[in-house]
């Protein structure tokens, strides 16, 4: 009896300890998806921003106007930030990567300091556009880097986990495919070394996490249909989609093709919960410019309502070198919804879109009730700088610095020869937010 009962306490006491160790890999399991997740959306966002970097940098020096080179800086300081977070979401602890976020910095810094000084009285010297020129060549080595990082994880299934894993056993011989392209970004010849100057940081940014979505889920094959309906091209020479891993707060397919006519390749990624598109980016030679910007807005806007984002305006444009690209906003009732935006890039060659950012719209986008407003446009107007001439003004909701959305009234107006955009809350009549233009 003694040995029946000894008998029944190991086998549960055994069966306790496989189920333990069952959930124990289990959690590991998702743990581990959950980090891949994260990693692959941080790379490929690096690689998406440090594309516009480049793009705006190459702007900037071909700009004539002081009133457009300032706010180019802006963006370009604005990107370099983005960049160098998303670099710290990546598990690259133990690998030296401090050349290219050093690099970042001081790209940074430069902008900063220019673009917040009076371009009028102190334009660029000769030295400063030299270092623009270093700046640009630098930047496409490392946007090209990227570029060919990218194409490896995609052409050869990798894990982010593997580089993990490896960075950080250091006195391990660290043969990874990813980090040897990384390396390759970091040891390129066209490193910057000039002292820009002290480095800048900036506060708390706002968070870019996907809420909870709602909607069915969707399969590999309707990934590759909407994929299809998205991207501009008919002419594939391959495609494929994966899943992101189990255990993703929340999943998606990244869809990848090859294809000709134009020769090029474009990447996706689709969130699993309703389909819809985060982004995509297209990578080709673009030939010379055969349309204007204005016209190449327009196409833009077509291919919104042809993917069945309605209400939507363009509210800035701007063109590097034969690329286009335009910020769209939702526009409810006369309202802007700066929370729901929408940036394109558009080829001027042919005017097909290449790139596609709707991860703002994704995140922000639901219905609103509207509060009316307390204050009407004159009192709100009485809050705005006497001397500022109004040249526009419209309602519009925005994220305030805690991240909330509030309704404004929006201002547009000059002062001497800027122009500005200046937000008053239309419930308080505070001053929510001045932007020089």
């Amino acid at each position: 009896m003694k040995n029946a009962i000894m008998i029944g306490a190991l086998s549960v006491a055994l069966i306790g300890t496989g189920y333990w160790g069952y959930t124990k890999h289990r959690d590991l399991q998702e743990m581990h998806n959950q980090a891949e997740n994260s990693y692959q959306r941080a790379f490929n966002e690096l690689t998406y921003d440090v594309d516009l970097l480049h793009d705006k940098i190459g702007a900037t020096l071909a700009m004539n106007s002081k009133a457009s080179l300032s706010p180019a800086l802006a963006d370009v300081w604005r990107l370099s930030i983005e960049s160098k977070s998303d670099i710290a979401q990546l598990p690259l602890k133990f690998l030296p990567f401090d050349k290219t976020q050093a690099f970042l910095t001081k790209i940074g810094n430069f902008s900063y300091r220019t673009a917040v000084r009076d371009l009028e009285k102190e334009p660029l010297t000769d030295e400063e556009y030299k270092t623009l020129k270093a700046i640009y060549k630098k930047s496409e080595s490392v946007q090209n880097g990227l570029r060919n990082v990218q194409s490896d994880i995609i052409d050869k299934d990798l894990s982010w986990i593997d580089v993990q894993t490896v960075s950080a056993q250091k006195e391990a011989p660290r043969d990874n495919v990813i980090i040897n392209g990384f390396k390759h970004v970091e040891q390129t010849k066209s490193t910057v070394d000039q002292d820009f100057g002290p480095t800048f940081t900036t506060g708390p940014e706002q968070s870019k996490e996907l809420k909870e979505l709602k909607g069915e889920k969707i399969s590999e094959s309707e990934a590759k249909k909407i994929a299809k309906f998205y991207f501009p091209i008919k002419n594939y020479k391959d495609i494929a989609v994966n899943k992101s891993l189990d255990g993703s707060k929340e999943p998606f397919y990244s869809v990848s093709m090859e294809h000709k006519n134009p020769q090029g390749d474009s990447y996706m990624e689709i969130t699993e919960t309703g389909g819809h598109p985060l982004f995509f980016i297209t990578n080709r030679d673009i030939k010379k410019q055969q349309i204007s910007l204005e016209d190449a807005g327009k196409s833009g806007s077509s291919y919104l309502k042809k993917q069945k984002y309605t209400d939507m305006e363009i509210y800035d444009s701007s063109q590097y070198d034969t690329i286009g690209v335009f910020q769209f906003v939702k526009t409810v009732n006369d309202v802007r919804i700066y929370p729901e935006s929408i940036q394109l890039k558009v080829a001027l060659d042919n005017g097909k879109v290449i790139g596609f950012n709707a991860k703002s719209y994704v995140i922000s986008n639901h219905k609103r009730n509207i509060p009316n407003p307390k204050l009407t446009k004159a009192q709100a107007r009485k809050k705005v700088n006497p001397n500022v001439e109004v040249q526009e003004e419209r309602l519009a909701i925005l994220l305030n610095d805690l991240n909330k959305e509030v309704l404004c009234y929006e201002f547009i107006g000059t002062l001497g020869d800027d122009t500005y955009d200046i937000y008053v809350n239309a419930m308080t009549g505070e001053e929510e937010k001045v932007k020089k233009l």
